[in-house]
């Protein structure tokens, strides 16, 4: 009852007359049936209504797209400049508007590039300049000069004796310093360009002059012992007084040859394969080349030149075509091995070498040709780098020979001589 009570309520209070039936329960007592038909609940009743509730208007709120800007018309344009400069203080309204820096272009330079490149800083100019008129004909007569039997004998260096024997130790990481030593004692010559290396205000590092050799090789190290070995190989005609009017190139060549060598000892033994000590001598020998052409130039060829000294350009274009014909002459003197012979042929030609020595050799010497690039000013980190050939090396490996190809070397030939050296002391040298 109190559900239907609750219903009725409910219906009343909305206002609407309801008729609702219900269907009675027939009484067993009375045994009459009684339908409760037709309740009827009209208006009469009281009714119910809820308070109005104002519910508020619900406003879709759009959000409007950006109106493409208007083109600014040139006073419109001064007139807004003209705002942004009143927002300045008045002292930092006259000064102009920052520069827009761009980024600097990458320079790559190609292998025929950095020999060019080193052709100038070898003979003391910025610009080698074109061919004149006669360049032609001394070129002629300089080359048929070289190529003269006379004077390739005059001017082809002597076989050494102990620098193969030296260069194999030195790259053997089993051989004692005492052996080095031992080596090296043999060599009167040797001896004296080794105590005066290590005397040089680069290598001393006490007021005590070095007299011992086996000291001498602890402090000049494998490096250093590189360095005295490629001043030794290029001492008989290795003369900076007779340089002809071009003083720094000796001195450049001289650095060329010992940097190419710590380019291609690594190139050789990791990429290659090959022979570390074969790459190495090779590129001393490419750089004794050079120096050969450049005194039979100057003694034969200057003469012939309208102000008696050869052009630059002259001479670029010798060392350039001859040095590896030189080169290979001098290893055909010194009996050298049949695979060193045709790494020395292939770089005779432009084309990429098939050999492993030949790869090491022609890598070599263009690392090293960028590294005395670099280390004269001439070219910037980013180039020298980016303007390496593919050389096959691990990160760690280019990295390190970067850092010896860099790194300062002592020139063995400006070396000062110690005050006092005295006489080598050596407990190998009578059993030597």
């Amino acid at each position: 009852m109190l559900i239907v009570l609750f219903l009725l309520l409910l219906i009343a209070s909305m206002g609407t007359a309801t008729w609702i039936v219900l269907r009675g329960n027939r009484s067993a007592a009375g045994g009459a049936t009684r339908d409760n038909w037709i309740l009827a609940l009209s208006s009469k009743l009281p009714s119910f209504k809820l308070p109005a509730v104002r519910l508020p208007s619900l406003k879709l709120a759009f959000r409007r797209a950006p109106k493409k800007a208007k083109s600014k018309s040139a006073p419109q344009a001064a007139a807004a400049k003209a705002e942004v400069a009143q927002e300045l203080p008045a002292d930092l309204q006259h000064l102009p508007e920052p520069p827009v820096l761009q980024e600097a272009p990458v320079q790559i330079l190609e292998p025929r590039e950095v020999i060019r490149r080193l052709r100038g800083l070898e003979l003391g100019v910025g610009d080698l300049g074109e061919p004149r008129p006669e360049h032609d004909r001394i070129l002629a007569a300089a080359i048929a000069t070289i190529d003269d039997a006379a004077t390739q004998k005059r001017y082809s260096p002597r076989r050494p004796n102990l620098l193969p024997q030296l260069m194999r130790a030195i790259n053997d990481e089993d051989v004692s310093r005492r052996e080095l030593a031992a080596i090296i004692a043999r060599d009167p010559s040797l001896v004296g360009a080794l105590l005066k290396m290590a005397n040089s205000a680069f290598y001393r590092v006490t007021y005590k002059p070095v007299e011992s050799i086996e000291r001498a090789v602890v402090i000049l190290g494998s490096d250093g012992l590189r360095s005295l070995m490629a001043a030794a190989l290029m001492q008989p005609i290795f003369e900076v007084s007779s340089a002809g009017g071009f003083p720094r190139f000796p001195e450049i060549v001289w650095e060329h040859a010992l940097r190419s060598a710590h380019a291609a000892i690594p190139h050789a033994a990791l990429v290659e394969r090959a022979d570390p000590f074969a790459a190495e001598l090779l590129s001393l020998v490419s750089g004794l080349a050079e120096i050969v052409i450049f005194r039979a130039a100057l003694d034969n060829c200057a003469s012939w030149s309208r102000h008696g000294r050869l052009d630059p350009l002259v001479i670029a274009s010798l060392l350039d075509s001859q040095s590896a014909a030189v080169a290979w002459r001098i290893g055909a003197d010194w009996e050298l091995s049949e695979l060193m012979m045709a790494a020395l042929e292939e770089q005779m030609v432009a084309a990429e070498p098939t050999t492993p020595l030949g790869r090491s050799l022609r890598f070599g010497r263009c690392a090293g040709a960028l590294a005395v690039l670099h280390t004269n000013g001439m070219i910037d980190d980013t180039t020298l780098r980016q303007s390496l050939p593919e050389a096959g090396l691990t990160p760690a490996h280019l990295k390190c020979m970067w850092t010896r190809l860099l790194a300062k070397h002592e020139d063995p030939r400006l070396s000062r001589p110690a005050k006092n050296p005295g006489r080598p002391r050596m407990a190998l040298a009578s059993a030597a």
